[in-house]
């Protein structure tokens, strides 16, 4: 599913190169679960941006479901991104304005998704992460828990073959 070979990411601060990867290669199955623990300033982030779609490797090959995506353009990135990755972040970022329901079904709006398809998936996310209660309150008035839980309904929504999380825990109960 991801196989990663000789990846390289190097960044500029000034006048000095920051190597935040060197030369990594790695293969995740389909279905395997996989942790990358380290301390600050190892790589961890530039490793699931890089993964995610979100940045793109100085040197090596990218594969994600048989499918090179390390030079694609930004247009295709983009909708690799949008159907085949989910992403769970620490901070949650969700839309302040929208409502719990409203957020975890705005990835499926912006692909398009039939209306009908769109609920139907939706009931479902909101009863699988009990938050059918709060379907219809914002963010500012979830608790971080609920508002993680609305994280990862939003990430599930599009059905992705691949889900990044970043710290997802912290907020939830156990």
């Amino acid at each position: 599913m991801i196989v990663l070979a000789g990846v390289r990411r190097v960044f500029r601060v000034g006048d000095e190169e920051v190597h935040a990867l060197r030369g990594i290669d790695l293969t995740i199955e389909s279905g395997e679960y996989v942790s990358i623990m380290g301390p600050s300033g190892s790589g961890k982030s530039s490793l699931l941006n890089l993964i995610g779609l979100l940045d793109r490797p100085n040197e090596g090959r990218y594969e994600l479901d048989g499918r090179d995506v390390t030079a694609l353009s930004d247009d295709e990135t983009a909708r690799v991104r949008r159907d085949k990755i989910g992403f769970v972040f620490q901070f949650f970022h969700l839309v302040p304005r929208l409502t719990a329901a409203q957020n975890i079904a705005l990835p499926m709006v912006l692909a398009g998704i039939d209306p009908a398809e769109r609920e139907r998936r939706l009931a479902t996310l909101l009863a699988q992460y009990g938050l059918e209660p709060r379907a219809n309150h914002r963010p500012d008035q979830l608790s971080g828990g609920q508002c993680q839980r609305v994280a990862i309904a939003r990430a599930m929504s599009m059905q992705p073959s691949v889900i990044l999380c970043d710290e997802i825990t912290s907020a939830l109960d156990p």
